[in-house]
């Protein structure tokens, strides 16, 4: 354990030390993403933005089955839920293919390949503070008063970078020896999406079973953010499954800094 410790002193000193480089990695990698096409950055924001309508537009004017705690309006519950999980699984998806997406670097013996999850976790990163931008601006617009509580949301944001670094490291660094991982983990946000209560309500789940939901870290995330903007909760007044999340992101975290390190060596054989 000693010794995970201290690589992982060692990652952050290299990340310190790095920060200028990895902040020109994450630069190109976000321009690479957005400022190629016509509307370039806008497009970052239509789509989430629209999927977030059609889901709107689906369970509260179609279906009619949307139902929220208390009386807030659907789509302000709705898109405090919708915005990390976009962070989330973005993220994962382009963390996945971090190593095998930049294999020139990869080949370079004075680089520390451990850093590549970080580029497109921090471009990601771009994109969901513009979106808790206007998530603010909509809360404002509905008549809210800005709240003590909004100071925990860089909090959430480090849970959510700590959980996509942990399993990123371990599903980049197997992906580059099996292509499938890549089809694999998209597979697993699809159902990530749908089982994680981001449009529906967890009180409509049995009690017994609501801890099946809870298991996911995911929950722990997204039911963070509704704390922050809707239920006026800190994160240490839910000191439980606060703990819950730590210990299971630890365990992503270690896990795949393990698999990363002892798969490292073969990267470049690889590819």
């Amino acid at each position: 354990m000693t010794r995970y410790i201290k690589d992982f002193y060692r990652f952050l000193k290299h990340i310190v030390e790095s920060r200028q480089l990895l902040s020109t990695l994450i630069k190109n990698d976000f321009k690479k993403q957005y400022l190629g096409s016509y509307l370039g950055l806008i497009w970052a924001f239509i789509q989430p933005l629209t999927f977030m309508l059609v889901i709107w537009f689906v369970f509260e004017v179609g279906l009619r089955t949307a139902s929220t705690p208390g009386d807030i309006p659907f789509f302000l519950w709705l898109m405090t839920g919708m915005i990390p999980w976009f962070f989330i699984s973005n993220a994962l998806i382009a963390g996945t293919n971090a190593i095998v997406g930049n294999d020139f670097l990869v080949k370079k013996v004075a680089f520390r390949v451990s850093i590549l999850p970080l580029v497109p976790i921090g471009s990601a990163l771009i994109i969901h503070l513009g979106l808790i931008i206007f998530l603010i601006s909509v809360f404002l617009l509905y008549g809210f008063s800005p709240s003590i509580y909004w100071l925990q949301l860089p909090y959430y944001i480090l849970c959510s970078i700590a959980l996509i670094l942990g399993i990123t490291w371990m599903t980049s660094s197997a992906m580059v020896f099996v292509k499938d991982i890549g089809q694999f983990v998209a597979v697993l946000v699809q159902i990530g999406f749908w089982a994680t209560p981001i449009f529906w309500n967890i009180n409509t789940v049995p009690q017994k079973y609501q801890y099946l939901v809870k298991l996911n870290p995911a929950y722990y995330i997204i039911e963070g953010y509704r704390d922050t903007f809707i239920n006026h909760t800190f994160f240490w007044e839910m000191p439980s499954i606060t703990l819950y999340f730590w210990s299971a992101t630890a365990i992503f975290f270690i896990f795949g800094a393990i698999v990363f390190k002892r798969l490292r060596p073969h990267f470049g054989d690889v590819l």
